[in-house]
């Protein structure tokens, strides 16, 4: 155990040195009632554990149900312990952890899609290499000027991060993401 190296409260650094962080994506089903959301991130934030990528909406109206999905990475005990700790809290109608249902399908992961809006200004070259970059990633311009492009760009968690890390040189000036939604492929449901 890295014991000396352990900050206090955080289970993360409560690991074996041989132990690899694994990235999950949890699929929570709850009440959507006030407060709900703010219990199941004060598990996460209590116990020293980070969140990467976190996404809410009521789902099933009739019902009052919404789904919380969650990205998160630790060690497989780590992460077993959120799942179980998630499935206590009384809101909580179900925890489904995508990642290891897909791999028990035959599956590499979840179907996973973010959608980002990526704004770029410039002038000149730049402006027509970040017009032709955003037509070979599939963005859409969803607002212009002679200053500026407002780009959404909808995919895959990767896909996005290069799209930004292309955009940058080209004058990016601002990003928001909306994080991941995430579901497995086949019939059934979560």
């Amino acid at each position: 155990m890295n014991a000396q190296l352990q900050p206090t409260g955080s289970a993360y650094f409560i690991t074996r040195e041989t132990e690899s962080h694994e990235r999950r994506t949890l699929a929570i089903l709850v009440d959507n009632e006030p407060g709900t959301l703010a219990r199941v991130i004060g598990l996460f934030s209590g116990r020293g554990y980070n969140i990467d990528s976190l996404t809410v909406s009521e789902t099933e109206h009739e019902r009052h149900l919404s789904r919380i999905t969650i990205v998160t990475r630790g060690t497989p005990h780590v992460l077993e312990q959120i799942k179980h700790q998630l499935e206590r809290i009384v809101p909580v109608h179900r925890v489904v952890d995508l990642t290891t249902v897909a791999v028990e399908r035959g599956h590499d992961r979840p179907l996973e899609r973010e959608l980002a809006l990526v704004k770029v200004s410039g002038a000149g070259d730049a402006r027509v290499e970040a017009l032709r970059l955003a037509d070979a990633f599939r963005a859409q311009v969803i607002d212009a000027n002679t200053e500026h492009f407002i780009f959404e760009i909808t995919g895959r968690v990767s896909k996005i991060e290069q799209f930004i890390a292309i955009m940058t040189p080209l004058g990016l000036v601002e990003v928001c993401r909306t994080g991941v939604a995430a579901m497995n492929r086949g019939a059934e449901g979560m």
